[in-house]
């Protein structure tokens, strides 16, 4: 894990460039999306940033993605955060058999709590914000603002190293406006569901994408 901020850490990985998320307070903490990974669970449990002897108490998935909510089960117990139009079923996994043709093998794992605008959660006496600002990457978009880190997780709204995808799930003719709504939480960290964390002025220059069939 590499701390980008107070207690506000991100795990890369070489898959698909993947990157995740953790927000740790007092005894407490959030992952931002479980990936694809299962063993990240074990290394958490070990890593001294999560409450002793178990993982984070709340996971926030992104978007319904495959690359971001694949090992969920991991993690159980725990609370699923997701928007409300967020649907967790097998359709997901025909998006995945593009990039990895043998079977999933574990569980699907649907959110235990959604919501619709806005929300604030308690991360150990550290407030973090959930924003749905509107369809852009997919219907059901979550932002995680850590607003005493300046930190912003964008999911796939924001990639850095390629550019940002748009399937047949997407509203791209909204992406613009949602990226705004996100500056204006004057964020001085974005962390992207791609690539390495850029800042506000990466986003204002980032490209728009078009609608591409074959985009994840």
């Amino acid at each position: 894990m590499i701390e980008i901020a107070d207690g506000v850490f991100i795990k890369r990985h070489s898959e698909l460039d993947l990157t995740l998320g953790l927000i740790t307070g007092s005894g407490d903490s959030l992952l931002v999306d479980s990936g694809m990974d299962p063993a990240l669970a074990a290394e958490l449990g070990s890593s001294g940033l999560c409450s002793p002897g178990s993982g984070p108490s709340r996971i926030v998935l992104t978007h319904n993605h495959f690359d971001h909510v694949l090992a969920t089960e991991a993690f159980l117990p725990c609370e699923v955060w997701a928007h409300e139009d967020c649907v967790i079923d097998e359709s997901l996994l025909e998006n995945r058999a593009v990039y990895y043709p043998e079977p999933f093998e574990g569980t699907l794992i649907a959110p235990t709590h959604t919501f619709r605008d806005t929300v604030t959660l308690d991360v150990g006496g550290r407030r973090v914000d959930l924003h749905h600002f509107g369809p852009a990457h997919t219907s059901h978009d979550v932002v995680v603002h850590v607003p005493d880190a300046g930190v912003v997780f964008a999911g796939d709204l924001v990639e850095e190293g390629a550019e940002a995808q748009a399937g047949t799930d997407a509203t791209p003719s909204n992406w613009r406006h949602v990226l705004d709504l996100m500056l204006e939480l004057d964020p001085r960290i974005v962390v992207p569901g791609h690539g390495n964390p850029v800042d506000a002025q990466f986003v204002r220059e980032m490209a728009i994408p078009a609608l591409n069939p074959e985009a994840r």
